[in-house]
């Protein structure tokens, strides 16, 4: 299967528990995964895009299911149709556009949003109003839907919004995971148009189910004693690495 031998194997489940930590507990560090895959499959690199949305999908399950309480479906609701518009636009770009020019783009985007949050809770202080303006959902949301479609990097975006809607951890993570919960589906029939999703790829995804939920767990345990500040603190350098990485 795509000719892995023991140390692709490893990254490929080190990957897959990183997947469940990521979304059960650690938002963010998600995007760190991509090059780690790409690196897996140089051969491959489009096809580890449908490989990894797999994985992706399998750890949203137990994020949706555990934090099904948790999650503020105002947001979901409010990003999902701008993100289903950006999913269609990613999927008639991956034709044109490549990885290599996506990656710097997301990453500088990322970083100034990231600026912009940094001014909007530092210099105007943290009562600064909380963004409601219809167009900031709709253009995070349209981002979002682009770069989870092209390169399943919409994790640092989210951090952006999640960040600006003040929202505590545990609504934080439960927002998130129902938002991607949705959104991986929604991508579902457009990656397997573009050959992104095979046979064989949802074997190897089925395969890491047991790395996934060890993740899943881990990720549960780390956010139950992370407190709210040091949570925000630790997923915005998260989100700048995955930038700065991305740059690069």
């Amino acid at each position: 299967m795509f000719d892995l031998n023991s140390s692709g194997w490893l990254v490929v489940g080190v990957c897959a528990f990183l997947v469940g930590v990521s979304k059960t507990g650690l938002p963010g560090i998600g995007i760190l995964i991509i090059p780690l895959m790409a690196m897996v499959f140089p051969r491959h690199t489009r096809e580890s895009t449908g490989i990894l949305l797999g994985i992706l999908i399998l750890g949203d399950v137990f994020a949706a299911a555990y934090y099904r309480q948790a999650a503020e479906w105002r947001h979901v609701i409010r990003l999902l149709p701008s993100a289903f518009a950006g999913i269609m636009a990613g999927w008639q770009a991956m034709r044109f556009v490549t990885n290599d020019l996506l990656q710097p783009i997301i990453g500088i985007i990322v970083l100034a949003m990231l600026a912009v949050h940094y001014w909007r809770t530092r210099v105007r202080g943290e009562d600064s109003p909380i963004p409601t303006q219809w167009w900031f959902g709709m253009t995070l949301g349209f981002i979002a839907g682009v770069t989870t479609m092209m390169a399943n990097a919409a994790g640092p975006v989210m951090v952006i919004y999640l960040l600006a809607m003040r929202l505590p951890k545990l609504a934080f993570v439960g927002t998130s995971a129902w938002f991607f919960f949705a959104v991986n589906w929604l991508k579902v029939p457009f990656s397997a148009n573009l050959d992104l999703i095979t046979r064989d790829s949802v074997r190897l995804d089925l395969m890491m189910l047991p790395l996934i939920a060890a993740g899943s767990i881990a990720g549960i345990l780390f956010l139950r004693r992370i407190p709210q500040k040091v949570f925000n603190s630790v997923v915005q350098v998260l989100a700048a690495a995955a930038a700065i990485k991305l740059l690069f």
